[in-house]
């Protein structure tokens, strides 16, 4: 036996190896399966009372009932979504910062040269929460009540009139930006830091037109506060069924549909991905929750991390087509 004590020492060395490198990994695997044990910061990368913020307050409640912990949401605006970004790409992939975005994640790095983070490489995708149509919006004294009527003075007066957004890279800029291309008219973009202040100045007259998502502005829409020209969707909104689309308005080749996601720092570990994206699936099938999404003009989504990985994959590429053609260009 004694010959055979050197090969069996080298073997039980190498198990022993073996194992104290698994036990971080099997360590990991474990607190997955506890996750979370204490609150999640839901990132909202835009100020309260956008689209954003509205969409990330209808689902937080029964997400954090199904998680057993709260959802705390941290609206950091500014930078068109990037400094909100940002901070979830460098916090720890733990599952406990969590980015609750819009489509401007695939549309800032066309337009946007020098963003601190890369939107592939450092995010994982969780789950599609919903889509929507962008609505184009004036306050109640702006004169034209109809696109064709809009696009009248535009051309009259090229270069006089202004539309807002929630900033720039955001769907509803490249929406009015895809607009003026489609009609061959002239008007000023104005970034906002959000839905909200957007809203606020629009009803006030400080600027005349505005593209954001439904959910920012539906409620002053259906009390007459703000009026409707057209969406943004080949479809009508379920939310708006009278406000007629852009294709239907005249405009062909018109559409720019936004949807709203969530995701966490790039290698948080799958097995709390999969626990982010089921309890999310759950959450936004359930009848009261896609009611409150309807009342707003959205629909729930749901789906796999690699359906949402591939929407971002491929908006990227056509974003890119589109600020090519439109010459966005932001320092």
């Amino acid at each position: 036996m004694n010959r055979f004590a050197p090969w069996l020492r080298a073997v039980l060395l190498a198990c022993a190896a073996t194992s104290a490198m698994a036990m971080p990994f099997a360590a990991q695997a474990e607190g997955a399966g506890d996750y979370p044990t204490k609150p999640i910061r839901l990132i909202v990368p835009y100020p309260p009372g956008g689209g954003t913020d509205v969409i990330a307050r209808i689902i937080q409640e029964r997400s954090a009932a199904l998680l057993g912990q709260p959802f705390v949401i941290d609206n950091r605006g500014g930078a068109a979504g990037s400094i909100g970004t940002d901070i979830v790409a460098k916090s720890a992939p733990d599952g406990y910062t969590v980015l609750f975005t819009l489509s401007s994640h695939t549309i800032n790095p066309n337009i946007y040269p020098k963003l601190p983070f890369d939107t592939e490489k450092d995010f994982a995708p969780v789950v599609m929460v919903a889509s929507l149509p962008q609505i184009l919006v004036s306050n109640t004294d702006f004169p034209p009540h109809n696109v064709a009527e809009l696009i009248a003075l535009a051309k009259a007066k090229p270069g006089s009139l202004s539309f807002a957004s929630v900033g720039n890279g955001s769907p509803g800029h490249l929406a009015g930006e895809m607009f003026k291309l489609r009609t061959g008219t002239q008007m000023t973009h104005v970034p906002y830091r959000g839905g909200g202040p957007a809203v606020t100045d629009v009803m006030g007259g400080q600027v005349p037109l505005l593209w954001v998502s439904i959910p920012a502005a539906a409620s002053f829409v259906k009390s007459g506060r703000l009026k409707a020209f057209a969406v943004s969707t080949k479809k009508r909104s379920a939310a708006f069924p009278d406000v007629p689309t852009m294709q239907e308005a005249g405009i062909p080749d018109f559409e720019v549909d936004s949807w709203y996601a969530m995701f966490v720092p790039a290698k948080t570990p799958r097995a709390i991905i999969d626990k982010l994206n089921k309890v999310m699936n759950t959450v936004v099938h359930e009848p009261a929750v896609q009611e409150k999404l309807l009342a707003q003009g959205a629909e729930g989504v749901g789906g796999t991390p690699e359906q949402l990985g591939k929407v971002v994959t491929k908006e990227l590429a056509g974003w890119a087509k589109l600020t090519k053609e439109a010459n966005i260009k932001v320092d």
